[in-house]
This record gives C-alpha cells, structure tokens and sequence, in this order.
C-alpha cells in the first residue's frame, strides 16, 4: 500500500506543479508530503491525484492572510465543478497559531454539531508573513527547525459528514471561530491563572482566615499549590466581591480580574444570583475551598462540565468577603492518583475511617479504601465525608450480592443529583444504562445526564449518574426506595422476566425444556418491541414448527389507533423469509401493511428460527363471516406461501367477500379458465369486478357447493342458487360487469365434476380440475368438444379436450401462457382428423409452467417441468372413472354429473417426448386400469424412433405422390431438401428410407448443411452413421464425402458462402456470392427439387393470404414461405404444422403434391393407439394368470413388425383412396359439397375451420372443371370417417357374426392364434369393430361412399354397413384390393387407380342392390351364405357366359386396362365388374326358381344380348347427374332395368325348355309372342340410333322391356 501511496503522491506532485502559487514561496512537494504526513495510507490511496492536490492548494490559497492573532476557518463542500476536485464529504480546514488544545477542541466543537469525522490531517508548518498577516513563504522542513524569525502555524484538514446547506456551513465557521478564541485565550492566560492559584496557596500559609481552623487553611494552601503543579488545566479565572446589601446576597466581579475564559467582565455572577437563598447563604459560610461543577460545559480539550474551584476571601475579622473563582478541568493525573495523595481527599478517607472504626490495615478497611479510590473522583471532590459515609457503609455491607442498589447526592446548590447504581455485571449494556438513566430523568424531572461506569472482576458493575436539573428548579423530593425497586426492574434482564413468564405458563419442568434452547436467543431488538409475557406464545410456536416449517398468527392488539388494525405474526424454522415476498402477498388480501419488524430468534440447537410481525390495517368495507376471519386469513397465507394459492388481489375475497382460500382458488381458476376460452375482459379487470360484487362471488360459491359436495349436494338448492344469481345481476349496473359474471356463471353450471372437494393426508390437493362440458359455456370458441378438463394451481395450468368418450392425442408442453387453450384447440383440430384412422377420436392436452427457472439452468428446467407434467396428469385421473374387475369404479370424494368415463389415455407431443413412463407410473400410483397402457410409447412399449414407424407412415404418402408422376422412389434417383437432422425421428428415420435420396440441403435450428450434387449411396451411408450415433448433428458429418461446393454452416454465421453449385441446385440468383442464414433457408424451402421432407418442428409454409403473426410460429418467421413459392414436386410431412392448410391449398393449386400432416404422419398415433389396446387385452390376460407380466412384454416386443404392418396398411389404403379422389375429384365436386353441407347441419364439420371451400367458391370451381385439392380431400375424407364412426356406434353391428372377424383383423396374427377367444373381451371391443369397419368402407368405398348411398336408397347406415361387408365378402373383394395393391413400382398409378375405381363401382351397385332386395335388418352372414359359392364360381365364367356384343365390350375393356398396364387376368376380371354384378340377380332367381346357377347365367346374359340391355345401361350410364335428383333418377332407372331383366330371365326360364340352349330358349319365348316382341325390338332399334340418350328415350326402352318380360303370362 505504501507503494500505491507513494506512487499517488508522485502524481499528485505533479499536478501540484500547474497550480504553484505566484504570491509566496512554498515547495509543493515537501508541502503535500507534510500536509498528508498523519493521514493512514488507506484513507488516501484510491483517489484522483487531483483530490489529493486540491485539498491542500485550497489550504495555501486560505492561508495567503491571516492577521496575527486570529484563526482562518472555511467550512464548504467541494465539487469538480467548482473547485475541480471532491472528497465527498464536507471539508473543515482551520489555520492558526499552533498552541495546545487546538485539535482535541475542533474535533469535539464538530462532534458536538453531530458530524462524524472521516479525515483528519494536522500539520505544522513553519511560514514567515509580513506585518500585516500575508503570506511570504511556507518553509520547508520540520517547523522545530525553522529560523526564530518564523511562525509555527497549525493547518488542520478535516473531512466530516457532507452537508451542502452553505448556512449549516456557516454556522458551524462561527462555532469555530469561537472555540478557536477559547483556546487562544486559554493558553495565552494559562501561566497567569498558575501563577495565581499558587499565589493564592503562599497567601493562605501566610495569612490564613481567622474564622477557619488553621488545618482547613493549610489544607486549602496544599490543595492549590497541588492544582498549580500540573494537576489542573486553568481555563479561566475571576475574582468577585460578596455584596450583602442590598438583600440578598450577590457575588459581583471586580472588572479587570478575568482570565483566559472570565475574561469578559459581567456585573454579577449569574448562576449565584439564580440560585435558591438557603444555597446562597453558603457563599458566607467560613470554609475557604468551594469544589463543584460549573453549569457550562468545556469548549476547550474536553466536552465536559468544568471543575469549579472556589477560594473564598475573608478581611481581617474572618468574615467572607469574596471569591477567588477558577474554572477548567482537573488533568488525568487527578483521576491516576491514590486518593491518599490528594489534599482535600486525604483528609476525607481519614473522617470516612474515624466515622466507621475501620483499622486501616483490616479487611473492612481495604475494602472502605478501596471503596474511596474508586469513588466517581469528580464528585468526591464535592461530597463531605458526612454524606459519604451512608453510602460507603451501605456499599460495603453488598458483599458481592447481585442485587440493584441506588444511592444519591444532590448537589448543594441543587443543580444536579448524583446517583449512584450498583447492579449485577453481566446485566449491564447500553440498552440497561439507558433504562436506568431514563428512569432517574422522569424521577426527578432532569433535563440531561452524564454517565460514567466502572466494571471490575466484582459481581457488580456501578454506574455513576448525574441528572441534571433545570435552571431555577429545586431538586424534587422522590421516594428513593420506590425509585431503587424500578431501577431494580429496569435492570434485571428480559431474560429473566421471560424465565419467569415461561414457568407461569408452562410449567417448571416444560420451562427447563424451553429455556435450554430458548434463553439468549432472542435479539434487543425483540426484547424492545415485546414483553416477556408476549414471547411465550411466541415460542411455543415456534417449538411446535420444530427443525422446519412456518406457521402464522392474527391477532388484535388490546391498544391500537384504528379497530380495523391487527398484528400478524410469520414464524419459521428454516431459512429466512424474504420480505419482498411477504408483502406482495398481505397486498393481494387488500390490507394496508403499517409497519414490519423482523426477528432472527438463534437457539441453542441450531436450529435457524425467525420471527416477523406485521402490522396490518384491514379494508374499511364491510367483513361478512369476520368469526371466521382470523382463521381464514392465517389460512389464506399459509396456502399462498405454500404455493397451494396464488397471491394476487383476488384474495380480497377473503377479506371483504368472507371466502375462503380454497373457494378463492375455485373462482380464480374459474376467472383463468374465461380468459383461456377467449374472454374479451383482462384478467385483472375481471378480479375488480368480482372484488366489487362480493356477494355474487358467495352466491357462485354456494352453487358451486350445492352441485358438486360429494355428500351434500343438492339440485333443488343449487336452482334456488342460481335463481338468486340472477335476480342480483338484474342490480347490476355496469354491461361489462354483468357480462363478465354471466360467464363465471355459465362455466360453473358446466362444470361436471371436480376435485374440489379431494384430500391427500387430510389436506386439499394443490392443484384444482374441473370437467368441464364446453357445449354449455357461453362464448366458447368453435369447435367445442365433447368434454375438457381444465386443472391449474400456483405452478402449472392446463387443459385437456376431447372430442368423444374414447379419445387420444399428445399433452404437450406449451409455452403460450396467455392462450395455450387456443394453442391446443388448434392441435385437436388436427389430431380429429388424424385419428379418423384410429379407434379414439382426436383429443389434446396442453400444459404450461407458470414459474420456469432460467433456461440457462436446463436441469432445474425440465424438473420443474416434469413437475407441472405429473400434476396435470394427477388432475385428469383425479376425474376419470376406473375400472375394477369391470366394474366402473369412480374416483372418490366427487359428485359426478355425467355419465361413466373410464376411458382416458395421453401420449407424448412438443417437449413431453420422454415424459410416458412419468405419466404410466402415476397412472399406476392412482391404480388406474389401463396401467401402462395409459401413455404409450413408454420405456415398455413401442419405440416410434426405433420403429421408425411415423416416417415410414409419411413415407408411404411421399411413394404414392412419386408413382402418380411415374417416379419409383425406391430404385429411381431423386433430390431432396428437408427440415431437421439425423438424431431426430421422424427427419432420421425417413431419410433412411430409400437408398436413390439425394439430400441437397437441410437444415434444424443449429446448422445448415449443403450437399449441391450428391452421390445418393454415399449420403445414405453418412446419413446411417450419424442415425446410430446416441447423440449428433450435421456438424458430425463427414465434410470429406460432401460434393464441391457445399459443406455443414451454422446459423449463428453472419453469413454463408455461396458456391455455383449451390445456386445451381437452389434455383439462387448466379450473381449471389453470400447470404444470411435466414436467407439461405428461404431460399431451400424454395429449392427446385423433388420432394421437401418436413421432419422437423415449426411451420415453415403459410399461404399468401396469410400472416407470419396468423401463424404463431414466430421463431420461424424470418424464413417461411408461401405455398406459391415452393418449387419442389412433391411436400411429405412427417413432422406436424410445417405447413398452414391455406399453405398446403395453396401449394396443390400450384401443382405441389401433398396431403396432409395429418394423412402422412398418422402411423405414429396409430401405432400408439395398436400398443394401448394390446396392452388393454394383454393386461386382462396377465390379471386372469394366464400371463406373466415378462411374457406380456416379450410378446409386445415379438409382435413389432407385426404390428407396423397393420399401421401402415392404413397409411397406404388412405393414400390409394386420396389418389383415386384426385383422379375423379372433379366430376365429383357436386357430391362432395352435399357431404359438406350434411356434415355442417349435423355440427360435425366448420368449413371455414377447416379451410374448406365455400358453396360460392364451389360454384366456381364446378364452372372451371375443378374439384378438391388433395389437401381438402383429407379433411372431407377424415370427417367422412368421423361422421361414420359416429354413426356406426349407435348401430348394434359389433353384435353381428362377422364382427369378431373385424375384430381380430385389427390385432396382429400371433395374438389372434394365442388369444382369439379373448378378443371379444376387450372392453372396446365395440369401438374397435366400429373403427375397422368405418374405415373399410371410406377407403374402398371412397369418401362419398355412404352418403351417395343414403341418397339413393335411404337406407339407414347400419344397413349400407352391413351391406357393405356382405358385397366385400361375396364378390371376394379384400383379394382383389390385394391384387390392385400389388402392383405398386409394377404398374402405373393410372393403371391401379382405374382397376380400384372399376371394382369400386361393383361395390357401389351391389351395396344398393343388397339395401334395395334385402331391406330391413340384413343378416349379412346369411346372405354371404347363399350368394357368396355362386358369385365366386361364376365369376371366372363370366368372359364365357357373356355373348356378341357384350363378349366383345368386355375384350376391348379389358384391353384398356391392360394399356394402362394391368396384368391381363386382372384387366379381364376388371372389365367384367359389371357383369359380375349381375351374378347377385343370377344367384337370387337360381335359389328362387331352384335352377342351376351356371344355368340361369347363360339365359341371363343371352336375354341380355339379345335385348341389347348393354346398350341401355351404357345409355344409363351417359345421363347427366349435375344435381342430386338427376343421379338419383339415373340409379332409378339403371334399377329398373336390372330388375327388368331378372324378370325376362325369370319369365323364359319357366316358359321354355330347359333342354335348349339359351338361344334356342329365347327364340322359343320370342315364337310364343311374336307380336309383343316384335313391336319391342322395333321400339329398342329405334331408340338405339335415336341419338343421345336421355331419361325419356331409356323410360320408354325400360317399359318396353317390363313389357315383355310380363307377356305369356
């Protein structure tokens, strides 16, 4: 330090140098090192070298004159503004004549104003000045040795606290100035005042007073010439003449006789003349020495009350006459000698031992002397050995007792009373002294005291006291042993009183228990602000808390300045409470907080205890319940402290509304619930309403209770209740007031069950859920589901909707605080039509964390997330019914209001991808019945990345979109950009996929990689190493095997290089060198390539129309395109929303192919949806101990593939439903819109929610030839599912025989052959039937499958169903659709989608067929029975059995198909689908007529040919169908005919021989009418070359031919 000293006093030298004064000599150098010689090297080093010159300069510059004789005094604050340097502090600097005292009386006159000092620096220096005071030079060197021409001046530097008021600056100068002329004239009289004391001594040797024993003279003589030998600092003198008349006596100053501070004559002695007659009447007494106190206190050396010395004169008869008065103050010497040594004090010991008898030598004289040599020595001086020796002897009889004990003195000039208090040592501290001084002021009315104390190895401290009195005041008369009793209580210790307090409260031996961990723990501060008596409750408090906990108090204090006022005490064990978490929550309760005192309370035990007290005002409103209110508020507290309550202004309740914290919890989450649902109010505009509306909020609480108390509820209570709700909204004045109560109100009635009312351990739970039906809570937005539960606390909320009893869908981690509801609405928009596949409907969760950690700290990050999880899957359990060995089982402690529902199953989603085993272990803590069937994809349970079964799912879409444009993906080399990395899923595992990838470009949220002509075996190969990696990225990529000009980027780069190869590959500008990393993934999600793989998380395309903000993905908003943009061929989305619907629509319009992220990404939820119900039968097994719990999980696992393979059929069926969709979807559009149109009035389907378009945009489309795009037909197709679904489960079609067939082919083969007679167990058995079969029929059948069928036959769907599965059976079409299927990468598309649309229209006539001659209720086993050996045998027959014309249609069709690139067998097959048809009439009349069924075909299709019915039908077939009615009129008459012809076949098989050919039959019939069948083939001909045929020209050919077949009758 001495160094950096060193070192800032070279440069302050130097600045020093600049400012080196013209007017006098000084060495500035030698000048700074002087000035700071004193001054501690840490006061200094730090600073400016410019604060060090300043000071110092300033000095020069105050001492340039200085008048002989006088003081310099400048009392300022410096700034750099105005004196270019600053300490900070106020300065104080002082130049004189060096002389004693000068700094001993500074320092205190400053303390004496209340300044602290925070430097001080006091040179001398040496300085020659002219006459007149100027300075000439300031010497160098130490002043001793300085010329005797010099002047040894003291320059005193002081830094004090820092005023900046120039009037309190002021003042203080004066103070100084005046010590300063104090000092001066002290010194200058000092040996004048000695000189006269000692001549004084000499005088009374000489010529003692002849009224004075010559013993007190002498004495007298000692005493003075022992003040004039050091023992006395003279500060002033002045001799008085007593003047006895006139009356009364006066003391009067002769002038010229003061000295040093007497020197200013006064008249008359002041303090004499103030004083009472009886104490003036002493001035005449003949005693020479007058010892006492003066009334002023020192300015000089020290602050103190000065010695008083009086040495009375006498003439010559011995009569007083006058006063010789000195003042100052006795030296330490005086208080560091042996009393024993000391004239007048001597003399004193001696009468205080002839007054007790003590020997000298014997103990009890010791102890007498000892008692004398620590007597308070001032007051000694003052006291006759009379009034010393009640109290020596009383001192001496203590004997080391602890008592308190108080003796006292009064002045005799009644101006003071010395007290004197002896108390036990270890009770003495500031706060006793001050007790015991404050005691003895109000006692006798003092207005100051001094103090002074002696603590020694005795018991017993002592403490000197003296009160002083008021001016003109006599010392009252105070009953001194009342006054020892309150010293006494005011001494003995508040620990003490708490012992005391203690055993009266609790016992003796409880007390012991207490104080050993108790006594001393307690701060001063505690003991100011508390009694005692007041600290036992206290501490049984917090004994009860013991090593942790917090409890609370409420308590009205007995005094207090307002009734609405309390004190609220918070103990804890633990930790400290930080306050600025308190007060926020006494806020929320609407109190007014007064005042807080916070106690640390340090136990013996260790044990961390505090004690807080607030003082509280409560509300003026009025308090309902105020019982109650200390409960309920201490409650209210704890559970917001807890964390079980938020602490927010709607607490007031509590207070002003007489709720409690619980019901407060209820309508909070009542409030958060309206804003999630999209209320327009503020949240804490709603809080002000209720808060306003107290006695409605009871009211809504009260309806709440009467519908849900699990054992008192009650519904005639309850619409009592909310009768009187309404009548009090009736006084409501404010629009918004009643709008925001009417929804509180309309969310309670809809609530159907809660958990209110549950307990864990006697305890409310801390989170609350309610079950909510959204169809009954006004301004809900659309689409409202069948059901949701909404569950909230302190640290999470969430919300669960689904859409059926049977539902499933992802719980997602949203980070959308606000509108998370709105987030999750959205997403179950999505899953409803992505479950359409799957046995639940769509339903979705979402939850958010209220109070996440810094993401910095990932690990507290995801524990509190997984904590928020696992109370949001506790909330949905705690409302869902279990099963118990089949018995519906609901949860306890809840009133349900609805009806079973058992069925509650979740999955992972956005940042819960790991969380299914938390969410199966607290199923199963809960005993739920799906146990790990609850979340799928849980560490037991199919591994959707291992299976890789969502992007093979995606895949299957991305195949079909590249054989439509004749692109085998899987032996054909494409180019590919895509969203995301190797690690990931769905991005991983789909570019796995196909060897011929040629990944030009990807990209996740760390790096960008660019490969511009990549070597497709090479890249799968790299891409397969990274896959396996536990962990990587695209910077693990092997830069060596990346072609020229690309490479891996991060997205932290400012900007990316940009190669020609690149630009070439990303259609990029040729003259763009570099891009920002956001540009450059524009540019790739625009790339010119072949397929964009989505496998990331995000949207990445919107529409035109739309806005980055409509999207809500702002994270990627600097790079997102439209659909316009995309110049890829083909989008597959493995990942969801990387692409808006308008995005997708746009895109397709734009010649893009693409579905959906919910058609391609289904495989995932099916998959899970497969686990969770194999798992459902499987675990029934294991609990029947027909498996083991191991067995079960290995046969999970065996089964896979299995169970992939059954997934991904669906994937692939749906593709070949939206490829043969595309295909018609224009001659189709009229259709589709009457599916819409009946979806919207059953509220089943939104168009505008789902982007669909609208009758207007149809019109047009129906004008420009246009039809759905392939994005809008996976809406229609998935709510054609939906609505089917619906449908299907009211029917009692599970109960049919071939419904367990159904059944089992949803399970995979091995659990089929192990446990077939358990799959009719299951317990959705029904739902899964239901399922199958509804998709079975959309994805043959096509999306408008049942609809056209209602519309023609208006039969009701049970029977299209059951007639469906009769015609899938009977014409043996699942082979078929196998055989269609297996020419995927054999033939085109155009080929497969012809052979599917072909047999799809055999499936459409026969269905009608089966509803039109089979009506009722269809036992469509039965038929199978009877029609299915016929058909299958006489199909292969067909191409043999069909004659002429119709032989030849059949050749030429068949030859179409194989042009197209079918195989011939299957193009035959194909071609005869109509006349396949006709083999369920052919069947009908052989049963009917009992012929043989070969035989009945062959007449069958002769009539056929002969009639030219083929010409007809193709004449049917050409009607227009622009409407409804004209294709209900088409299917008519293609009926009628059909049944025209069975009834000619009818007629010529009974009127001919059978012996005959065909022909010959029909030419017999023909010969028995030749008339009638003349006429009508006539009328046939004419029809035939007619022209275009219309229903009129067929009715007449169909009447023809029914009249015939009735002729010969």
């Amino acid at each position: 330090m001495n160094d950096e000293l060193t070192e800032l006093l070279s440069a302050a030298r130097k600045v020093a140098e600049a400012a080196r004064p013209k007017e006098f000599e000084v060495d500035l150098g030698d000048f700074l090192s002087r000035f700071y010689e004193d001054v501690a090297p840490e006061d200094l080093v730090g600073k400016d070298p410019m604060d060090v010159v300043g000071p110092a300069t300033h000095m020069l510059r105050l001492g340039a004159n200085r008048p002989q004789g006088t003081a310099v005094v400048d009392v300022f604050t410096p700034t750099v503004a105005a004196n270019e340097w600053t300490c900070g502090h106020t300065v104080v600097q002082v130049i004189t004549d060096d002389m004693p005292f000068l700094l001993d009386s500074v320092v205190a006159a400053i303390t004496e104003q209340g300044k602290a000092l925070h430097l001080v620096a006091h040179p001398i220096f040496a300085v020659e000045r002219d006459v007149a005071g100027a300075l000439r030079a300031v010497l160098p060197g130490s002043p001793d040795e300085a010329p005797d021409s010099a002047t040894r001046e003291s320059w005193l530097h002081l830094e004090i606290d820092l005023d900046s008021d120039p009037a309190s600056n002021a003042a203080l100068e004066e103070v100084l100035l005046k010590v300063l002329r104090d000092v001066r004239e002290a010194v200058e009289d000092w040996q004048r005042m000695t000189a006269q004391a000692l001549e004084l001594a000499e005088q009374l040797r000489v010529s003692p007073p002849v009224s004075v024993p010559e013993k007190y003279s002498e004495e007298a003589a000692e005493f003075l010439q022992w003040l004039g030998e050091g023992n006395f600092t003279f500060l002033g003198y002045r001799t008085y003449d007593l003047v006895r008349d006139p009356d009364p006596v006066a003391l009067v100053s002769q002038p010229g006789t003061g000295l040093g501070l007497l020197r200013s004559d006064r008249v008359q002695s002041q303090s004499f003349s103030e004083m009472p007659p009886a104490v003036r009447a002493h001035a005449t007494e003949p005693r020479v020495l007058v010892l006492t106190k003066a009334n002023s206190r020192s300015t000089v050396h020290r602050p103190v009350p000065l010695d008083y010395v009086g040495v009375k004169r006498f003439d010559d008869e011995g009569v007083v006459i006058g006063e010789h008065r000195f003042i100052g103050l006795f030296t330490s010497s005086t208080y560091n000698q042996s009393v024993t040594q000391i004239p007048v004090l001597r003399r004193r010991v001696d009468e205080l031992f002839e007054l007790t008898g003590f020997p000298p030598t014997s103990h009890s004289g010791k102890d007498l002397l000892q008692f004398c040599e620590t007597y308070p020595r001032d007051d000694f001086f003052q006291t006759d050995a009379e009034e010393l020796f009640p109290i020596a002897r009383s001192v001496l009889q203590i004997h080391q007792r602890r008592q308190t004990r108080l003796f006292t003195r009064h002045d005799r000039y009644g101006r003071y009373v010395s007290a004197l208090v002896y108390l036990p040592r270890d009770r003495y501290n500031t706060h006793v002294r001050e007790r015991i001084q404050n005691t003895l002021l109000k006692a006798y009315g003092g207005v100051s005291v001094d103090h002074s104390a002696l603590l020694t190895e005795s018991v017993l401290a002592r403490l000197h006291i003296v009160v002083h009195m008021p001016r003109r005041t006599p010392i009252p008369e105070v009953d001194e042993g009342l006054l020892e009793r309150e010293l006494a209580d005011a001494v003995r210790s508040w620990d003490d009183q708490l012992e005391q307090a203690l055993m009266t409260s609790v016992g003796e031996e409880h007390a012991g228990g207490l104080l050993a961990t108790f006594d001393g723990s307690f701060p001063e501060a505690y003991k100011e602000d508390a009694t005692a008596r007041e600290a036992v409750p206290d501490i049984l408090n917090l004994e009860q808390l013991g090593e942790s906990g917090i409890s609370v108090a409420l308590a009205q204090p007995a005094v207090v300045a307002s009734l609405r006022d309390r004190r609220f005490t918070i103990y804890r064990a633990g930790p400290a409470v930080s306050l600025a978490s308190v007060i926020p929550i006494l806020n929320g309760f609407g109190v007014e907080v007064l005042d807080e005192r916070p106690y640390r309370i340090s136990g013996s035990d260790g044990v961390e205890r505090h004690i807080y007290d607030f003082g509280l005002r409560l509300p003026d409103e009025e308090m309902p319940n105020e019982d109650t209110f200390t409960k309920r508020f201490s409650d209210a507290f704890l559970a917001c402290w807890s964390m079980y309550a938020d602490a927010d202004r709607l607490n007031t309740l509590v207070t002003t509304g007489g709720l409690d914290w619980r019901e407060v919890a209820a309508v909070r989450a009542w409030v958060e619930y309206a804003r999630q649902i999209g209320s327009p109010f503020s949240a804490q505009y709603m809080i002000e309403v209720l808060v306003s509306h107290t006695e409605i909020v009871q009211l809504l609480v009260k309806l709440f209770e009467a519908r849900h108390h699990p054992s008192e509820h009650d519904e005639r209570k309850a619409k009592a209740i909310h009768q009187e709700i309404l009548t009090a909204l009736d006084s409501v004045a404010s629009l918004d007031d009643d709008r925001v109560i009417r929804q509180l109100l309309g969310i309670v009635l809809a609530v159907l069950r809660t958990n209110y009312y549950q307990r864990v351990d006697g305890s409310p739970k801390q989170w609350l859920s309610f079950k909510i039906d959204p169809r009954e809570v006004p301004g809900m937005p659309l689409p409202r589901p069948m059901f949701e539960i909404f569950v909230t606390s302190p640290q999470m909320s969430g919300v669960h909707l689904r859409f059926g009893r049977v539902a499933r869908g992802g719980l997602r981690w949203s980070d959308r605080r606000e509108d998370f509801r709105t987030e999750v609405l959205g997403l179950v928009k999505a899953q409803m039509v992505k479950n359409a596949v799957i046995v639940p409907v769509g339903s979705k969760g979402g939850f958010v964390v209220k109070n996440p950690p810094p993401m910095s700290n990932r690990e507290a990050f995801m524990a509190e997330g997984i904590d928020c999880y696992k109370t949001f899957i506790s909330g949905l359990l705690d409302l869902t019914d279990n099963l118990v060995q089949g018995a519906v089982v609901p949860p306890p402690d809840l009133h349900r209001r609805d009806g079973d529902d058992t069925y509650l199953v979740v999955a992972a989603d956005k940042g819960t991808a790991s969380f299914s085993d938390i969410a199966n272990a607290k199923a199963q803590e809960y005993g739920f019945w799906l146990g790990d069937a609850f979340a799928s994809g849980g560490s037991v349970g199919y591994d959707h990345k291992a299976m890789g079964i969502t992007a093979r799912g995606a895949w299957e879409s991305v195949k079909r979109h590249f054989l439509e444009m004749g692109v085998d993906t899987q032996s054909e080399d494409f180019t590919v950009v895509g969203i995301g990395d190797m690690s990931g899923d769905v991005f991983g595992n789909g570019m796995l996929l196909s060897e011929h990838i040629g990944l030009v470009a990807a990209f996740d949220h760390r790096d960008i990689f660019l490969d511009p002509t990549p070597d497709p075996a090479v890249g799968f190969q790299e891409r397969k190493r990274l896959f396996e990696l536990s962990r990587s990225s695209w910077q693990d990529y092997n830069a060596e095997l990346i072609s020229a000009g690309g490479g891996v980027f991060s997205r932290s780069l400012k900007s990316v290089p940009i190669s020609k190869q690149v630009r070439k590959v990303l259609g990029i500008e040729d003259g763009v060198k570099s891009m920002t990393p956001n540009d450059l993934l524009h540019a790739i999600l625009q790339a010119p390539v072949d397929l964009l793989w989505n496998g990331g998380i995000g949207t990445y395309v919107r529409a035109s129309s739309e806005t980055d903000a409509e999207v809500g993905d702002k994270a990627n908003d600097p790079i997102r395109v439209t659909g316009a943009q995309l110049r890829c061929k083909v989008v597959g989305e493995g990942g969801n929303l990387g692409l808006t619907q308008l995005g997708r629509i746009e895109a397709a319009e734009n010649g893009v192919r693409l579905n959906t992220d919910a058609i391609d990404n289904s495989a995932g939820v099916d998959t899970s949806d497969h686990e969770v119900n194999i798992k459902i039968l499987l675990d029934r097994i294991v609990q029947d101990g027909d498996l083991t719990v191991k067995q079960r999980n290995e046969l999970l696992a065996a089964m896979t593939e299995d169970v992939a393979d059954l997934v991904l059929a669906n994937n692939y069926w749906q593709n070949m439903l939206l490829s043969n969709g595309r295909a018609q979807r224009g001659g189709l559009l009229p259709v589709h819109q009457r599916v819409m149109t009946v979806l919207e009035d059953r509220g089943l389907l939104d168009r505008e929610i789902e982007f669909l378009p609208s009758d207007e945009q149809i019109s047009e489309r129906i004008l420009e030839g246009r039809g759905l795009s392939s994005p809008e037909l996976s809406v229609l197709l998935a709510w054609s599912k939906i609505a089917l679904t619906d449908d299907l489960m009211a029917t009692s079609v599970d109960t049919d025989g071939w419904a367990l067939d159904a059944l089992a082919e949803y399970f995979p083969p091995d659990l089929q052959a192990r446990y077939g007679d358990r799959l009719g167990e299951h317990p959705l058995r029904k739902e899964i039937i239901v399922t199958m079969l509804a998709n079975d029929i959309v994805n043959h059948g096509g999306i408008t499958f049942v609809h056209r069928v209602v519309e023609e036959t208006g039969a009701s769907v049970e029977e299209i169903a059951r007639a469906y599965v009769a015609c899938r059976q009977i014409f043996d079409l699942d082979g078929v659709w196998e055989e269609i299927k297996s020419l995927d990468r054999v033939a085109p598309t155009a080929a497969q989608n012809a052979l599917y649309l072909e047999f799809r229209r055999l499936l459409d006539r026969s269905v009608r067929w089966v509803l039109t001659t089979r009506g009722g209720v269809l036992d469509a086993s039965k038929l199978i029975e009877d029609v299915h050996p016929v058909v299958h045998g006489l199909t292969p027959m067909v191409p043999q059995l069909l004659r002429g014309s119709e032989q030849q249609r059949l050749q030429d069709r068949a030859a179409e198909f194989t042009a197209l690139g079918a195989p011939e067998p299957l193009a035959l097959r194909a071609a005869g689908c109509l006349d396949q048809y006709s083999l369920l009439d052919i069947a009908d009349i052989a049963k009917r007529e009992k012929e043989d069924p070969e035989t009945v075909a062959a007449l069958y299709f002769a009539i056929s040919e002969r009639f030219g019915v083929d010409d007809l039908l193709t004449q049917i077939s050409n009607l227009e169908r622009a409407d409804r009615w004209s294709a209900l009129a088409r299917a008519a008459v293609r009926q009628d005919l059909y049944a025209a012809q069975a009834g000619l076949t009818v007629r010529v098989l009974r009127r001919t021989d059978a012996s005959l050919t065909p022909e010959q039959r029909i030419d017999e019939f023909e010969q028995a009418n030749p008339e009638g069948l003349t006429r009508a083939s006539a009328t046939l001909n004419e029809i035939r070359v007619s022209g275009p045929p219309s229903l009129a020209t067929v009715s007449v050919a169909l009447r023809v031919l029914r009249n015939v077949s009735q002729q010969g009758s």
